[in-house]
């Protein structure tokens, strides 16, 4: 069972993984219960994430659903392997929203991330100072004792990116770039880590420019997760003054796959995205000096 009681995020996507395939079945909750020799009261709770299905149960159901792929088996046992697995976040689980955690453990999980930044600079690309400037400056109120430990948790979530774990693509608004929400020097220091990290293989920024018109003001800010070979987006977050919000219904991931495809058109190729971020950051040398 998920810690707690609380579905994790893996259990969720468990149980709704399962759920598709009993409806594309179009076997109900009872029938699937009476395949496991269960009540349907537990079907409910594995399809829901509050009860994580057991390897055995995980192929009886499949099998009943007419899925055989081994692909599709190896991926549902590995999610119910590590539904409970204890993340290096757990370690801050105590001084952290839980709906920040469920964001974290998705990033440790993907293969493909996807980034739209419309406001601040990405928190995977961000420079621990950058990082503490607006963490201390948020509308949610930090404690400055927890600013810190914000800090280290935000570097730690870098780590994915920086040994290759995940394909990452992020698109930026063009203000985020040209109009400094720290000090000068902070966003300096924060321009040359974006090119930096723009660098690496598996790594994709681009700038999505002014004269992309009212594109940037209609889209909040997102980002989108992948968990296989192929990009296919298996979730998405959101931030707001509340917290972290997951979507993971099929009509909101095609919503937010689209949206981003039409971000990535509107941007800058990523060869022309450097190019503006390097002059941005020599002009702001140039007035520094």
């Amino acid at each position: 069972m998920p810690t707690g009681g609380r579905p994790t995020v893996r259990s969720r996507r468990l149980g709704a993984a399962l759920k598709r395939y009993r409806r594309a079945a179009e076997i109900d909750q009872a029938h699937a219960a009476n395949v496991l020799g269960v009540d349907q009261a537990r079907v409910s709770r594995i399809e829901s994430g509050h009860v994580t299905a057991r390897i055995l149960e995980i192929r009886v159901l499949l099998n009943a659903y007419g899925v055989h792929e081994p692909e599709v088996l190896g991926k549902l046992e590995n999610l119910a392997k590590r539904s409970n697995h204890r993340g290096w976040w757990l370690e801050h689980a105590a001084h952290l929203r839980p709906d920040y955690l469920d964001h974290i453990s998705l990033e440790d999980d993907a293969t493909h991330i996807r980034a739209w930044a419309q406001a601040l600079v990405p928190g995977l690309l961000q420079t621990p100072a950058y990082a503490e400037s607006v963490i201390a400056s948020s509308p949610s109120y930090v404690a400055p004792e927890r600013v810190g430990q914000m800090v280290k948790v935000r570097e730690a979530r870098q780590v994915k990116i920086e040994e290759g774990g995940a394909a990452y693509t992020a698109i930026i608004w063009e203000p985020v770039i040209i109009h400094p929400l720290v000090r000068p020097e902070i966003h300096r220091e924060q321009l040359e880590q974006i090119l930096e990290v723009g660098k690496r293989r598996g790594v994709t920024v681009q700038v999505l420019p002014l004269s992309a018109g009212t594109l940037a003001g209609e889209i909040s800010a997102f980002s989108s997760f992948s968990f296989d070979a192929e990009p296919i987006v298996e979730a998405v977050t959101l931030e707001n003054l509340r917290g972290t919000s997951i979507l993971e219904a099929p009509e909101d991931l095609a919503a937010y796959t689209l949206a981003f495809d039409q971000l990535r058109s509107a941007a800058l190729s990523p060869d022309a995205s450097a190019q503006l971020i390097r002059r941005v950051l020599q002009r702001s040398k140039d007035d520094a000096s």
